[in-house]
């Protein structure tokens, strides 16, 4: 998991160099779903059983690639104006906002210690944010869309997971941006001008796809409640990255915001995984006076 991370912060460190080297964001995002898309394909030998990667509901996972093409493009632009670090404590209030649409999209409701969570968090990002002090801009907007989008990519992957397999799931998420978005690259006209930048670009969706790849690893011979604490260690990749290739350090009040909405998000997986035990911990006692019954 830490290895994962790592690689997300590759890939936010080198999409960020591009658009800030004058390429198009939509040829970044672009770029990056295709790669992954042939990665993938090539890694896992489609062609040897390609039933493996056939879609039950194909409508769903095209809205479920275009939320994660949502996500991916409005970080890409918000990354022009933010620090690496901005983006990532925003973004991290996500588990937050998923918390709180589960109710009403799965029916999984929060009782009021995460709802109180959630307000804390939030609390966290207008902090960082700072409407009506003048810190509030564009960037802290497309942030927020891409937070957004992501939460709604989750939700969709909770629902579909049950009907689709994890090869469809992992290929039509890349692979429905990457086709949508083939009619727009003629309006997009700048490129990289170098091999440097081209190889950039390129090393994207390896970044992507490898990072994935990880996070699939991880979660089989680990447990989501072990896991669930470790994508907040981005925190600290994104601060060193930004200091390290663009000179930027977080000031104290993204600083003190991230640690709110980090320390928020901790205690909504606490509370969770003693809600897990709990709910175990009854159904194991019912399960036997049950079997004393018969």
């Amino acid at each position: 998991m830490l290895s994962v991370y790592v690689c997300f912060t590759f890939l936010d460190t080198s999409s960020k160099y591009l658009v800030l080297a004058g390429v198009s964001a939509l040829i970044v995002a672009w770029a990056r779903f295709t790669v992954h898309v042939l990665i993938v394909g090539i890694f896992l030998r489609g062609w040897r059983d390609p039933a493996r990667f056939r879609a039950n509901n194909l409508p769903a996972h095209i809205l479920r690639g275009l939320f994660l093409f949502g996500s991916t493009i409005f970080n890409v632009l918000a990354l022009r104006t933010l620090q690496l670090a901005e983006t990532t404590s925003i973004f991290f209030f996500a588990p937050m906002v998923i918390t709180a649409l589960a109710g009403p999209l799965l029916g999984e409701w929060a009782g009021w210690r995460r709802w109180l969570a959630i307000l804390t968090g939030f609390a966290g990002v207008l902090i960082i944010t700072r409407p009506g002090v003048g810190v509030f801009g564009v960037g802290h907007l497309f942030a927020l869309c891409s937070m957004l989008s992501n939460c709604f990519y989750v939700i969709m992957t909770r629902r579909m997971s049950a009907t689709e397999t994890s090869e469809s799931l992992i290929l039509f998420s890349a692979l429905a941006p990457a086709v949508l978005l083939l009619p727009l690259l003629p309006f997009s006209l700048a490129l990289p001008q170098d091999g440097w930048h081209w190889l950039i670009l390129l090393m994207l969706g390896v970044f992507g796809a490898i990072g994935h790849w990880l996070l699939v690893q991880a979660y089989r011979i680990a447990t989501t409640t072990a896991l669930a604490p470790y994508p907040y260690s981005q925190m600290v990749w994104m601060i060193v990255s930004g200091w390290v290739f663009f000179n930027q350090f977080p000031d104290r009040w993204t600083l003190l915001g991230a640690a709110i909405i980090v320390a928020s998000g901790l205690y909504i997986v606490h509370r969770e995984h003693r809600l897990r035990v709990r709910n175990r911990a009854a159904l194991d006692v019912e399960t036997e006076a049950l079997a004393k019954k018969l």
